[in-house]
């Protein structure tokens, strides 16, 4: 509940007017469809009075008349407006949102983030900004208004009818309409959220079927994880079907309470009006607004069913937008050129509830334009000790220098404009190959496609896409449409036009045979001649190519 309410107040900040603007306006359709039914229920009844006390000739039908259409077409008017208003201004607030959360997502530790990369983590994103379009339109503002109407359809009735028809009609719909939506909220709670989760599995079970479908036929698996999809399937559709049958269940419930407050009204109204003290047109009045409220609980029905599934997901979502910002230095000390560009002391890293180090303790020095190459067996912490130097990770004991400096007094953009990491899986995205390559360079520079080339050389990859459509190359999601080894030397590139000071590699001549890769590596040093070099490498023959030899022992 907390969550849910953190959230709208953060939502409605987006653009205050226009939300309050759209509220104005579902108040204005709310108060029509009340006046609209109170004044037809009053104009047919004193019709058909006036007919029968034989005075129809006298009676204005003309005013009234006029009435009802002019409440007809403001309250249409009114509800195209207010839909126009709130789902524009909803849309808008959703995608700040979705930048808040990419931002909080950017300040997650290494290890959180990269636990971020599979599709079940980012269907969850997706699908929990998606569930919050609700949270406005289907719960904040509809409350508010249905108050807003309740009080007003309440005063109608009190001054037109009696206030005894008013009690009855607020005490109804008010206790009445509370109880049932709140036994509908808490009962749709867990169908919500398993709908929500068979979403996720069908989301993911699909992926990897359209990702994977080739090497799961070849190893006989395709129809056991169609089998799975098949399951995720069954299960949204029996939780939403679960979720359908509370809303019937609510619906019949709430008509039940409308027609307890029609009638009450229309009994206390009759009462009244055999006693003289009104007109039974105006008693008519009290029975036809308590019809017409029925639409203000009709509004919430839907939003309650779901709000399991909005209280998750606002949870999740304010965990990731309220991510503490990284502390930036006050002052950034100034590098020293005659220090060393990188002088390492002690280093070690342990994982929370570990009971052994990652790495450590290393201790080594890097000068410029010298080349350490990494290395050691499979799990003793390269990977770990690279996002260290990188500073994505935090070491538990030691103490890092950058050019003199210790690594936590650089600022962000500083320290990335000094030193650069490509992970073993690099990042490619759909597009040209000139597109892949300009998100290392500033934004606003201009594409230099001789530097383009003169980089895409330096990795032995420039023959290949000569051969194709050059730099106009389309890739496709994930740089599909190149090799694993062409991919792993796109990246590459794209980390060299940065000219870092210190460039970090994990695993750079993985999947290369020894002439690509001695060539690859070689051309990177050409290209940054007073860079120093760190990579990390299983191949005996890359130690040809470093200056010096890191061992990390188990």
């Amino acid at each position: 509940m907390i969550a849910l309410f953190r959230l709208a107040r953060r939502l409605s900040e987006t653009d205050r007017t226009a939300f309050l603007r759209g509220l104005a306006l579902m108040v204005t359709v709310l108060v029509m469809g009340v006046a609209l039914l109170g004044l037809s229920g009053w104009f047919v009844t004193a019709a058909a009075a006036a007919g029968v006390a034989g005075v129809g000739v006298g009676f204005d039908f003309f005013r009234p008349s006029a009435g009802v259409r002019f409440l007809a077409l403001g309250r249409a008017m009114a509800r195209y407006g207010e839909r126009l208003l709130t789902h524009d201004a909803t849309l808008r607030a959703l995608a700040g949102m979705r930048s808040a959360v990419y931002a909080g997502i950017t300040r997650l530790p290494h290890e959180v983030q990269s636990r971020l990369r599979g599709a079940e983590a980012l269907n969850r994103i997706t699908s929990d900004i998606d569930a919050l379009d609700g949270l406005m339109l289907r719960l904040v503002l509809p409350i508010s208004a249905a108050l807003a109407g309740l009080a007003a359809g309440t005063l109608a009735v009190w001054f037109l009818v009696t206030p005894a028809a008013a009690i009855a009609l607020a005490l109804i719909y008010a206790l009445g309409g509370t109880l049932i939506l709140a036994v509908t909220a808490r009962i749709a709670h867990r169908p919500a959220a398993a709908a929500e989760a068979g979403l996720q599995s069908l989301r993911a079970a699909s992926l990897d079927l359209m990702r994977n479908r080739a090497d799961l036929a070849v190893a006989g698996a395709l129809d056991r994880l169609t089998g799975v999809a098949l399951e995720a399937v069954n299960a949204e559709e029996t939780a939403r079907n679960r979720l359908d049958d509370i809303e019937r269940q609510s619906s019949s419930a709430l008509s039940l309470t409308v027609g307890l407050a029609a009638a009450a009204t229309l009994y206390l109204g009759g009462t009244a009006a055999e006693a003289g003290l009104i007109s039974p047109a105006r008693a008519a009045i009290g029975f036809f607004v308590a019809l017409a409220l029925a639409e203000s609980l009709g509004a919430l029905r839907r939003g309650l069913a779901e709000w399991g599934r909005m209280q998750g997901a606002a949870e999740r979502v304010l965990r990731l937008t309220d991510t503490p910002p990284r502390p930036e230095p006050a002052v950034v000390p100034l590098p020293l050129p005659e220090k060393p560009l990188l002088n390492v002391t002690d280093l070690r890293h342990r994982r929370a509830g570990a009971q052994r180090d990652s790495f450590g303790p290393v201790s080594f020095t890097l000068a410029r334009a010298e080349t350490l190459l990494i290395t050691g067996p499979s799990g003793v912490g390269k990977s770990t000790l690279l996002a260290t130097l990188a500073g994505l990770t935090a070491p538990v004991s030691g103490q890092i220098l950058l050019s003199g400096v210790p690594l936590a007094d650089w600022s962000e953009e500083l320290l990335r404009s000094w030193l650069t990491l490509v992970p073993q899986r690099s990042a490619l995205m759909a597009g040209t190959v000139a597109e892949n390559l300009s998100l290392a360079l500033p934004e606003g520079q201009p594409l230099d496609e001789d530097l383009l080339w003169k980089v895409l050389e330096a990795v032995d990859l420039a023959s290949t896409l000569r051969a194709r459509e050059g730099l106009a190359t389309q890739l496709g999601p994930h740089g599909s449409g190149l090799s694993g080894g062409q991919a792993k030397r796109l990246a590459l590139a794209r980390a060299v036009l940065r000219r870092p000071k210190v460039l970090m590699l994990d695993e750079p001549t993985e999947g290369l045979d020894a002439p690509t890769a001695k060539a690859t590596l070689a051309g990177i040093r050409a290209l940054l001649p007073d860079t120093g070099i760190i990579f990390v490498s299983h191949r005996s023959p890359d130690a040809d190519l470093a200056d010096r030899v890191l061992h990390l022992a188990e």
